[in-house]
């Protein structure tokens, strides 16, 4: 208790920062973390449950609140608890919210409200666990949005914590999530792609491809697909890939199946595709920081070098990019069975083929979860050297000339099931399996627990929790693949992606929670998709970098990730128009970013080409580019108070109490001076640079 009575932070705030352990765990033995949300469709004879991080939601008018709810007016139950370490009074605001909106703390009613920027009364919350429950009815036309916050004084408005969110696991809850799991399963390993159905779908997951046939002659080792197609789980635990083969010629028609591909060593070439500059590109920003970072003389990927006379001495390049976080490492002994091996890269790759996978790992499999990290080609030399070196060693064996056998491996290739996910150039599928609705009649095949020795069904080597998930989901009328739902999608991407295994567990990485209130979409979609713009300048004047990491490119689902990360915060998935910037308010940011009486931002942040002038422990982002990073309601939230945003950064308080020592400047009214300071850095390549006082 004696580092509270010196903390900045307020009640639940610290509960969060340094006193997790004064949270009452027994009370949590049977919840989890998130809001419990009953959706119900207006006429009220369709109803889904899910798990929401918060009391978040947006849903564009005409489209469903969830994949198993139809399109139109909902209404939707938050129901579970906040717990804190001290008893606190707290100011509830419906930040965000088109529709209405019933808020209960402990059964009473706080907060009835049809509008954005309501406001509670003061409301007190006990230590433990408090209950709440809110009733948010969509908008009668066009979007649904809610979004709550809350605050102990003042007026800056703050998400209540993620972490001290609960809610009671319920029979109800666990039937939803059993047939969550099924539709999940159901996507991931492509099963529409046999069980096809004429329909078309928004769901992206749906065109989700598997590696190009062309050219994988030249990309892989025989031995090593030979022994893939006939168990592609002795090789991996994790993949989707079903076994296909069975029987005791099984071993042989795998290594016919091999043969043929590998006389598919010819690729077309890949089309050049001219790009767009990324939304709020800032040239003058985006140059002055490569060349501050000595990147202007390199590929993009060559970012995280240090420079020739750096005594600063790099990490190992698996260490860098923190690869440990979704794979075991190779020179490690003790593994983790969550994570994939990489023991197998050695048999996998043929001679050279790592090191430009390495390079560009969506190039023959757009939806592959390995994102790519721009190497250079040295990077990409020195990781493919080191994973080679601990790997398993191939066997490599002479092209196959048995055109039988060649002929045979063809055959099965096209007869197999290969084609359904695979494509290959002027290849005929000639596997066929039973539609949807054939199967929810009658869950078999696949879904059989135990296979019929003349089955030709794929093996996915499904548990027993698998089998009753996917024929739960088959049971439902398959509307759901029909709707592409963002809040799940959401949900379930970015846990498959493991985007938490590196965001708020590395110096400097932002916490994931909070980036879909934070970035504006139309950027986040450009950085995620490996656009090369950065925000800071990676090297410290001493030659150590400053962030530990690098953010790596999931093309295939950036605007898609973005865009759902938003809306599961409760904002649109497009950043909201603002209107012409206030030329006479810029002026005086512009005043308020210099030395000259002024708030000396430019100490520590860059200006366009300008450089920060007395950066000593971390520098911040360059200006240049905030403007079109930061949604406008986070930079006002991170303004007001740095440190009830992220208790562990550098950025001073300059507004408390909502006032300012800079009294020039509309009398020191803080909010009109955080408006100032935003509607200047709106300008971004034609911000002026401010007084230097030198």
């Amino acid at each position: 208790m004696i580092c509270r009575l010196f903390s900045p932070f307020t009640s639940l705030q610290w509960s969060v920062v340094c006193a997790l352990s004064f949270l009452i765990v027994s009370a949590r033995a049977a919840d989890t973390n998130g809001f419990a949300v009953k959706f119900t469709a207006a006429d009220g004879k369709v109803s889904d449950t899910m798990v929401l991080p918060n009391l978040w939601l947006y849903v564009e008018g005409g489209q469903a609140a969830t994949p198993f709810l139809p399109p139109g007016k909902f209404t939707a139950v938050f129901e579970g608890s906040i717990s804190g370490d001290l008893r606190a009074n707290y100011i509830f605001k419906a930040e965000e919210l088109s529709g209405a909106l019933k808020l209960e703390i402990n059964g009473k009613t706080v907060l009835n409200a049809a509008a954005p920027n309501a406001l509670s009364e003061p409301v007190q919350v006990n230590k433990g666990a408090n209950a709440v429950r809110a009733t948010f009815s969509s908008a009668g036309s066009g979007d649904s949005a809610l979004r709550v916050g809350w605050t102990e004084q003042g007026t800056n408005v703050n998400p209540i914590p993620n972490g001290i969110i609960t809610h009671a696991v319920t029979p109800e809850l666990q039937k939803a999530e059993l047939v969550y799991l099924g539709r999940e399963l159901f996507l991931e390993n492509r099963c529409a792609k046999c069980h096809t159905e004429k329909f078309t779908s928004p769901v992206p997951e749906l065109a989700m491809d598997a590696p190009v046939f062309n050219g994988i002659g030249a990309r892989r080792n025989q031995e090593w697909l030979a022994k893939w197609i006939l168990d592609p789980k002795s090789t991996r635990a994790s993949v989707h890939m079903p076994k296909l083969l069975h029987g005791p010629k099984a071993k042989e028609d795998a290594e016919a199946m091999a043969a043929y591909l590998m006389t598919l060593n010819v690729e077309p070439p890949i089309p050049m595709v001219k790009r767009a500059a990324p939304f709020g590109y800032n040239s003058k920003a985006a140059d002055e920081i490569a060349k501050r970072s000595g990147a202007d003389a390199k590929p993009v990927g060559d970012e995280n070098a240090a420079p020739a006379d750096s005594n600063h001495e790099r990490k190992p390049i698996f260490e860098r990019l923190h690869c440990v976080s979704c794979h075991n490492a190779p020179d490690q002994s003790a593994a983790d069975a969550t994570k994939i091996s990489l023991q197998h890269v050695g048999e996998k790759f043929s001679a050279g083929q790592l090191a430009e996978f390495l390079k560009a790992p969506e190039q023959h499999f757009a939806w592959i979860r390995m994102p790519n990290f721009k190497l250079a080609d040295a990077e990409a030399k020195e990781l493919s050297e080191f994973l080679l070196k601990h790997a398993d060693k191939a066997e490599v064996k002479a092209a196959p000339t048995d055109q039988a056998v060649i002929e045979r491996g063809q055959w099965l290739v096209q007869s197999a099931g290969c084609l359904n996910c695979h494509t290959a150039s002027k290849l005929d599928n000639k596997f066929t399996a039973p539609a949807l609705t054939k199967l929810a009649k009658e869950p078999k095949g696949c879904l059989a627990e135990k296979r019929d020795d003349k089955s030709k069904a794929p093996d996915f080597a499904f548990s027993a929790k698998e089998r009753e998930a996917l024929a739960a989901f088959v049971k439902t009328d398959f509307a759901s693949l029909a709707r592409h739902s963002p809040l799940e999608f959401a949900a379930r991407e970015t846990r498959l992606l493991s985007c938490a295994a590196c965001h708020g567990q590395i110096d400097l990485v932002p916490g994931f929670e909070d980036l879909g209130g934070k970035l504006k979409p139309e950027w986040a979609a450009a950085f995620i998709g490996g656009e090369p713009f950065k925000v800071r300048a990676d090297l410290h004047p001493k030659g150590e970098p400053w962030v530990d990491a690098r953010m790596p490119a999931f093309k295939s689902r950036a605007k898609l990730l973005a865009e759902a990360m938003a809306m599961q915060q409760g904002y649109a998935p497009k950043t909201r128009a603002e209107g012409a910037i206030d030329e006479e308010a810029a002026k005086i940011g512009h005043k308020m970013i210099g030395k000259d009486n002024g708030l000396s931002c430019i100490s520590c942040h860059a200006i366009n080409e300008l450089p920060a002038l007395e950066v000593f422990e971390s520098e911040g982002v360059n200006f240049g580019l905030t403007g079109a990073r930061l949604l406008k309601p986070y930079f006002f939230r991170w303004m007001r108070a740095p440190l009830a945003v992220d208790p562990q950064t550098k950025m001073p308080g300059y507004f408390e109490d909502g006032k300012s020592a800079l009294t020039d400047y509309y009398e020191g009214d803080a909010e009109k001076q955080i408006n100032a300071l935003y509607e200047y850095i709106r300008q971004a390549e034609k911000m002026a640079a401010p007084a230097t006082g030198q």
